[in-house]
C-alpha cells in the first residue's frame, strides 16, 4: 500500500480527508458502516471534508467524521486517495480516506447533514450516490474491518552524530525535533495508542515522551530495537516487534533508520505484503495493520507536521 501523503500540496489542489466508518453489530464480526445524506448535494457520502489551514490529512479525516456524524472514532488502516475535478474543472481534489471504527458519540442533524444511516456493507453500497466512494468502500472490504494497530516511529531530529561529544546513546532531540515529538501526540492518539517503546537511546525516549505524558504511562525501554542490538541480531529484533504486535493494545514503538526499513522489510516478506518505497524520514511513522497475528497491511505517514495547506 502506498504512502499516505508523501509530497507537499501543489498549486490547484485541495486536499480532503475522511473514512469508511464502521462499528461491529454483533460477535460474528458483521458490521454496519455509516453513510450521510447532504441537503445541499441531495446526495449520500461517506463522511468526509477539506483540511484546514496548518491541519495535517490524519486530523482533518478525525475532525471531519466527528463534525459530520457526531462520532468520535480510532483510525485503522489507510484504504485509499481519491481524485476527482472541482470548481468546474479548474481545480483538482485528492481525498484520503481510513478505516475509522466508531468509539462513542451520537448523531445529531447539522447544516451539512442532515441524517446518517447505519446500514450493512451491501446496503451501504447501494446507497451511496458516487461510484468513487462505492470504490472506496470496496477497498475497505478487501480485508476484516477489525485489523489491529501497531505504530512504529522513526526518532526525531537530534543533529548529527559527528558534531556530538559525548556517548552518542545520550544524544538529545534538537528544537525541531522536539518539535516534532510533541505533534506526533494527537497524530499517535487518532489511532488509538495506548502503550509506548523506545530503543533504549536517549533521542528515541525524548520522541515518545510527550505521548507517554498524555497517557499516563511509562516508556518501555527496548534495547533489541537500537541499531547495534539490530545488527548483531536481526532475527530477534523482529521477534520482538512481532510480540509487540501481538498485544491486545495499540502499541507505539520509537526506534532508528538503521532498524526500521529492513526490519519491515523483512516481516513484509514473511507475511506477502508489499512494502511502500519512502525515504523514511526522521519523525515518520509506519502504521502496521494485522489480522490474527498475520501483517496485512503497511502505510507510511511522512511526517508529524501538515505537508499540505488549502
Amino acid at each position: 500500500m502506498s504512502s499516505v501523503l508523501e509530497h507537499p500540496a501543489e498549486d490547484g489542489i485541495v486536499q480532503a480527508a475522511g473514512g469508511v466508518l464502521w462499528r461491529p453489530v454483533n460477535e460474528r464480526g458483521d458490521i454496519e458502516i455509516g453513510v450521510v445524506h447532504r441537503p445541499r448535494y441531495h446526495d449520500w457520502t461517506l463522511p468526509k471534508g477539506k483540511l484546514e489551514r496548518g491541519e495535517t490529512v490524519v486530523a482533518a479525516a478525525v475532525r471531519e467524521i466527528e463534525e459530520e456524524t457526531g462520532y468520535s472514532v480510532r483510525l485503522g488502516r489507510f484504504i485509499r486517495r481519491v481524485s476527482y475535478d472541482v470548481g468546474g474543472g479548474r481545480r483538482r481534489k485528492h481525498v484520503h480516506y481510513w478505516a475509522a471504527q466508531a468509539i462513542s458519540g451520537q448523531f445529531v442533524a447539522n447544516s451539512e447533514v442532515d441524517e446518517l444511516r447505519w446500514l450493512s456493507p451491501d446496503a451501504a453500497a447501494k446507497k451511496l450516490t458516487y461510484q468513487l466512494d462505492r470504490k472506496v468502500l470496496r477497498a475497505f472490504r478487501q480485508y476484516p474491518a477489525d485489523t489491529h494497530t501497531t505504530l512504529l516511529i522513526r526518532h526525531a531530529k537530534a543533529g548529527r552524530k559527528a558534531r556530538y561529544r559525548g556517548d552518542d546513546r545520550l544524544r538529545p532531540l534538537e528544537k525541531f525535533g522536539r518539535v516534532q515529538a510533541a505533534a506526533l501526540v494527537p497524530l499517535l492518539l487518532a489511532f488509538g495508542a495506548e502503550r509506548v517503546h523506545a530503543a533504549d537511546r536517549t533521542r528515541c525516549e525524548q520522541t515518545v515522551a510527550p505521548l507517554a505524558d498524555e497517557l499516563g504511562v511509562q516508556v518501555t525501554a527496548e534495547p533489541l530495537l537500537t541499531e547495534e542490538a539490530y545488527s548483531a541480531d536481526p532475527d530477534a529484533a523482529l521477534d520482538r516487534m512481532r510480540s509487540i504486535a501481538g498485544r491486545r493494545r495499540i502499541h507505539a514503538v520509537c526506534s532508528q533508520g538503521k532498524v526500521i526499513p529492513p526490519l519491515l522489510k523483512r516481516w513484509a516478506e514473511l507475511d506477502g505484503v508489499p512494502m511502500p518505497a519512502t525515504r523514511n524520514r526522521k519523525g515518520s511513522i509506519w502504521v502496521l495493520s494485522s489480522y490474527q497475528g498475520r501483517l496485512i497491511a503497511l502505510d507510511h505517514i511522512p511526517s508529524p507536521l501538515p505537508t499540505v495547506a488549502e
